[in-house]
């Protein structure tokens, strides 16, 4: 399985500013000395050396996670529809194999999570066929309503590809595409929200966002233990700070110190800080990711690789 992420963000895309572009430069042009100018080899020396929230940044845009599987390139798994799904669609255009069949799963239906689906360019492909999966009733209305004057201009019946519209709620609680097993927990979020596991008998992929963890999900019962324990990767809402969590009870999403802990107590190997809080920065974001380095070595917690969910982020598994 290969995971990749198209946007990383919560509740509104966050794209950088003026200001926060020219602080970048400026920050940059301060550590430069004329000894890193000399030849390509010390330029690119310096560039290797500079923080990741300095040379480079997380993303803007909403929710939008990717999976494909070696034997069947013409299969694309996705989870939510945010903003990152038109960055999807334009990187498709370039591939020397273009998927047609697409399957697209819904967290819930907050407008981060579907708000990219009207820029999907192969929507409009007659070729292609799209598939949308839900545990809600009534999806097809709940798609065709965001994409009604005068919300937008432009309604579902003019995107030329073949829709299907999946009930998940009348389905057994696990597809099969190819080798790799796919099931769903409800999670903890005003209005409910759905995490999905991905399992192709070798490696487990759980994409759990907009989430508030509760002592029920930390329970070593026989679901949650067939559900989570030993997952190679999980990606998971870490929107908050421990004090932000606090202030901010009740709001669905959780702190990264949750999460971890979270890890730890189902052996994840692999765990992700994803939906980034739309008012935080890249170098906030690379603090938090530090801080959540600093607290598994406080509790001395070992064995799980630690990692930030960035635009354009790749993993393997």
């Amino acid at each position: 399985m290969l995971i990749r992420f198209w946007g990383v963000r919560g509740s509104i895309p966050a794209p950088q500013l003026p200001s926060q572009i020219k602080s970048k430069i400026s920050a940059v042009l301060e550590r430069l000395t004329p000894d890193d100018l000399a030849s390509e080899k010390t330029r690119e020396k310096f560039l290797a050396e500079l923080p990741p929230w300095l040379f480079g940044t997380a993303g803007g845009n909403t929710t939008c996670v990717s999976v494909t599987a070696d034997n069947d390139p013409d299969n694309i798994i996705i989870f939510d529809c945010g903003s990152g799904i038109r960055e999807l669609g334009m990187a498709l255009q370039g591939n020397k194999t273009i998927p047609t069949k697409f399957h697209i799963f819904f967290s819930h239906f907050h407008w981060d999570h579907m708000q990219g689906l009207p820029f999907f360019n192969p929507a409009y492909n007659p070729s292609n066929i799209l598939h949308f999966y839900s545990p809600v009733t009534g999806l097809q209305q709940i798609l065709n309503g965001q994409m009604t004057p005068p919300y937008f201009p432009v309604h579902m019946e003019s995107m030329g590809a073949k829709k299907i519209i999946h009930n998940l709620a009348e389905t057994a609680g696990n597809l099969q595409f190819g080798k790799i097993g796919l099931s769903w927990k409800k999670m903890n979020h005003p209005g409910d929200s759905y995490s999905y596991r991905m399992d192709d008998g070798s490696h487990k992929f759980i994409f759990a966002t907009d989430t508030e963890l509760s002592a029920s999900d930390f329970v070593r019962s026989d679901e949650n233990i067939s559900y989570y324990q030993d997952a190679d990767l999980l990606v998971i809402d870490s929107q908050y700070t421990l004090g932000e969590a606090i202030e901010k009870y009740n709001w669905g999403h959780s702190a990264f110190s949750m999460t971890v802990d979270f890890a730890a107590n189902w052996g994840i190997k692999h765990l992700v800080l994803f939906h980034h809080d739309p008012t935080y920065d890249d170098r906030k974001l690379y603090n938090i990711l530090q801080s959540a380095g600093w607290y598994m070595e406080r509790m001395n917690i070992k064995g799980i690789k630690l990692s930030l969910a960035t635009e354009g982020l790749e993993i393997l598994l």
